[in-house]
C-alpha cells in the first residue's frame, strides 16, 4: 500500500514513517524539504499519484491566530482536492482533544476548520484526536509563567507520549476509514498544575507553583473536561514518570 505522509519530516511523522515502512509499506515522507508543499501545491499532485492512504500530520509554522487558520484551511483544501484527483481512498488527519471545547484558543479553532473540510469533502477518512505530547509539557509550564513563579490552572489534562500517538495512528492508516473521529489519550489524568510540579522535579527546576483556576490555556480557562478524552479512548501505555526517566537517561 502507498501511504503519503505529509509532515513525514517532524516529531510524529519521522516516527510514523518508520513505522509504516517496517511493516513493509511503501512510504512517501512529504514536506517542504522533500519538495511537496502543500501550501504552495508543489509536488503535491506527483505526491499523491497512486496513493491510497493520505495522513496529515503537519503543524503550522506560525501559532498566531490568523496565520494558523489559514495554513490548516489552505492546507487542507490543497490536500484533499490532489487527493480526489487522484483517487485516494482514506485521508488520515492528526487533531487534538477538546478542539471544540475552547473557541478562544486560535489553533484549536483552526483544527476545527481543518476537521470541518475534511468531513465536507467526500473522501472516506479519520480524525484522530489526541491528548496533548508529554514533549510539549516545557511549553505548557513556560506558558503560565508569571515572573519566578508558574501559576497553572488545576484543571485535569490527559497528556501522552509520542509514540504511543504514533502507534495509535499507524493501527488508523492500516484499517478501514471510520468517517468519524476517534480519541486517543494518556493513561493518567492529572491536575495541570500537580503535572507542571513533576516536570520541574525532575528538570531541577526551582520555580514555584501556584494552582490558579484562572489560570488561562493559551486564551481558554479549562474545566476539567477540556483536555480530557471521553470514556471510549484509547489509552497509551506509556506513563509521565517512565517518560521522565527515558528522556533523562537519552
Amino acid at each position: 500500500m502507498k501511504i503519503v505522509v505529509i509532515g513525514g519530516s517532524g516529531l510524529i511523522g519521522s516516527k510514523l514513517v518508520n513505522i509504516l515502512q517496517e511493516r513493509g509499506h511503501d512510504v512517501l515522507a512529504a514536506s517542504p524539504s522533500t519538495g511537496v508543499n502543500s501550501i504552495t501545491r508543489e509536488g503535491l499532485a506527483e505526491a499523491m499519484d497512486g496513493a491510497d492512504v493520505v495522513v496529515d500530520v503537519a503543524n503550522a509554522p506560525s501559532w498566531e491566530d490568523q496565520a494558523v487558520l489559514d495554513f490548516f484551511e489552505t492546507s487542507s483544501r490543497n490536500l484533499l482536492a490532489a487527493e480526489a484527483a487522484a483517487g485516494v481512498r482514506h485521508h488520515v488527519a492528526l487533531s487534538i482533544v477538546g478542539t471544540d471545547r475552547l473557541p478562544d484558543n486560535g489553533y484549536f479553532r483552526a483544527k476545527v476548520a481543518q476537521e470541518k473540510l475534511i468531513k465536507a469533502s467526500g473522501i472516506p477518512y479519520t480524525l484522530l484526536r489526541a491528548t496533548q505530547f508529554f514533549e510539549f509539557v516545557g511549553g505548557i509550564a513556560q506558558s503560565f509563567a508569571v515572573g519566578d513563579a508558574i501559576y497553572a490552572s488545576p484543571a485535569l489534562i490527559q497528556p501522552m507520549a509520542s509514540d504511543d500517538v504514533v502507534a495509535a495512528l499507524a493501527d488508523v492508516v492500516l484499517a478501514a476509514p471510520v468517517n468519524g473521529t476517534v480519541e486517543v489519550a494518556g493513561p493518567e489524568a492529572l491536575p495541570i498544575d500537580e503535572l507542571v510540579r513533576r516536570f520541574l522535579r525532575a528538570t531541577q527546576d526551582n520555580r514555584k507553583v501556584v494552582a490558579d483556576v484562572n489560570a488561562r490555556y493559551f486564551g481558554s480557562v479549562l474545566d476539567d473536561q477540556s483536555l480530557t478524552a471521553g470514556k471510549n479512548a484509547r489509552l497509551g501505555a506509556i506513563r509521565f514518570e517512565d517518560w521522565l526517566a527515558q528522556s533523562s537517561t537519552r
